[in-house]
């Protein structure tokens, strides 16, 4: 390990030394972990890094003056759709992502690096409970939803097939979600098939372009965005692991999304029959301002423009057929070729733009005394992951129903959307459709038949609570068996073991 006077003359370099302030006066052990912690910080990078925050805050907001000449939709031959397109097209796809899945050519890639600050809990997302009646986590729904594809695509072609999942971490996250993973015996997955790996931290800045202490023995660090994946890829020989395996199609997608189809074949297929090395699925935007990215073209390159940068006059431009012109709104659920993501790594990470995020990072003041401040006192910067789109030969886009596939979990319930209980109802919602669709019929504790809605609104309960586990059916699938006829009370779990009522 350096020595104080080592680190102390790097951080001379980089205008960083008084992050050695309370040096002095810290006990060997919390003033070894403090060296240790800053020995890797390249000083011209720690100097960069803080001077580019600084000057990325004070940059005032909103859209660049000429994006609005510069933006284009996606041309419809870049665009396929679920709902735009017909039966026999859609088994196409499906039939072709179930195809590479059996040939063990797709993994998927989990992005769970970040703090559920928002969420109210200091645990990583992937293990929060949204009071489904099972008591299933968001691990667990994601881990069942491979086996479940895994099956499917193993029946259809006579074959044992595995798809790996990769789970991206951070500092905070990692040790976390191994220790919950083992404890739960993995969800029945091989071990060996569920490849954890580390992204990188970077130093949290105020706004005067200084690195923050967040104790005397620690500086404030966060995880690198969603768009450290690149990097991480290439820290931990991931690409390397997957050509090992024959992976050659990579699914990534984000944690907290309770909806979120995992391996999608048809999503897969659509991508590999249009010779695509990147895609993105989208939703339709709900209305105009709706704070989501949008997928479209800047000077005809694709692109994801944040809702922040579309003025609300662009926001609100439709077609001829009264549709949106830029609708496609960004999922953080994305589709690339194995042979994509190595040349990204290889040449074109140092190019992606670092955003910036304005937080509340608590911080040792100059006595030493901790303070955890009432508004936003600093920056952290980040990458995303869409913004490899640029990059991408053959980029297209791949449109969901929101209903089916997109249901975040970003903040408590004391928030009005993306909360625990709008995730839990998106769920519940859907099995109750899919139990309907296979002939079910749920009635009242006096066997009265239960009033099935034309359409529910997102704010709405079902009529009936029916959670199907995604071990029984991916997409709702297969259920005609258990359901076809039959009348059910409220509550019930359909699970591998069957069904079982619930008490109301």
């Amino acid at each position: 390990m350096a020595s104080e006077q080592d680190v102390r003359a790097r951080l001379q370099r980089a205008g960083q030394e008084h992050l050695l302030r309370f040096c002095a006066e810290l006990a060997p052990g919390p003033r070894a972990a403090l060296l240790a912690e800053l020995e890797p910080l390249e000083p011209e990078a720690l100097r960069e890094h803080c001077q580019r925050a600084a000057a990325a805050c004070a940059r005032p907001p909103g859209p660049p003056p000429d994006l609005a000449e510069r933006l284009q939709p996606l041309p419809p031959e870049r665009l396929g759709s679920v709902s735009r397109s017909d039966p026999e097209t859609r088994r196409l796809w499906e039939e072709e992502g179930f195809h590479q899945i059996a040939l063990n050519k797709v993994a998927v890639l989990l992005l769970a690096g970040g703090q559920g600050t928002r969420l109210g809990v200091t645990y990583p997302k992937g293990m929060y409970q949204v009071g489904l009646p099972s008591q299933k986590t968001l691990y667990q729904l994601q881990a069942e939803r491979i086996r479940r594809v895994e099956q499917l695509a193993g029946q259809r072609h006579g074959t044992h097939c595995t798809v790996p999942w990769y789970i991206m971490t951070s500092e905070f996250t990692l040790g976390p979600t191994a220790k919950f993973f083992k404890e739960h015996n993995f969800f029945h997955l091989d071990p060996d098939n569920v490849v954890m790996f580390e992204q990188r931290m970077l130093p949290a800045v105020s706004f005067d372009g200084r690195a923050i202490l967040e104790r005397k023995d620690k500086v404030a660090m966060a995880p690198d965005g969603n768009g450290g994946l690149y990097c991480a890829l290439a820290d931990h020989q991931i690409l390397e692991d997957m050509e090992r395996r024959g992976v050659e199609f990579v699914h990534v997608y984000c944690v907290d999304n309770i909806l979120a189809r995992l391996a999608d074949p048809a999503f897969i297929g659509f991508c590999v029959l249009q010779g695509a090395d990147c895609g993105a699925k989208v939703v339709e935007k709900a209305y105009p301002e709706e704070p989501v990215g949008v997928v479209c073209q800047v000077d005809g390159v694709p692109q994801v423009v944040e809702y922040s940068e579309i003025s609300p006059e662009v926001a609100s431009l439709r077609g001829p057929d009264g549709v949106l012109l830029y609708n496609a709104g960004n999922i953080c659920n994305h589709f690339f070729t194995r042979s994509f993501l190595q040349v990204v790594t290889r040449e074109f990470e140092p190019l992606l733009k670092l955003h910036v995020a304005v937080k509340k990072v608590p911080y040792v003041d100059e006595e030493g005394n901790l303070v955890k401040p009432l508004k936003p006192n600093g920056i952290k910067m980040e990458k995303f992951v869409f913004d490899v789109f640029q990059f991408a030969e053959n980029f297209v886009a791949f449109e969901v129903l929101r209903e089916e596939e997109f249901a975040p979990l970003k903040n408590a319930d004391s928030a009005d959307r993306d909360n625990p209980t709008t995730a839990r109802r998106a769920l519940l919602t859907q099995h109750y459709h899919w139990a309907q669709q296979a002939g079910a019929r749920f009635v009242d504790a006096r066997g009265v038949r239960l009033r099935e809605p034309l359409s529910l609104s997102g704010s709405e309960e079902p009529p009936a609570v029916c959670e199907i586990s995604p071990l029984v059916s991916y997409s709702g699938e297969g259920l005609e068996v258990y359901l076809q006829g039959r009348e059910f009370q409220s509550p019930l779990i359909l699970d591998e073991n069957g069904i079982r009522a619930l008490q109301p």
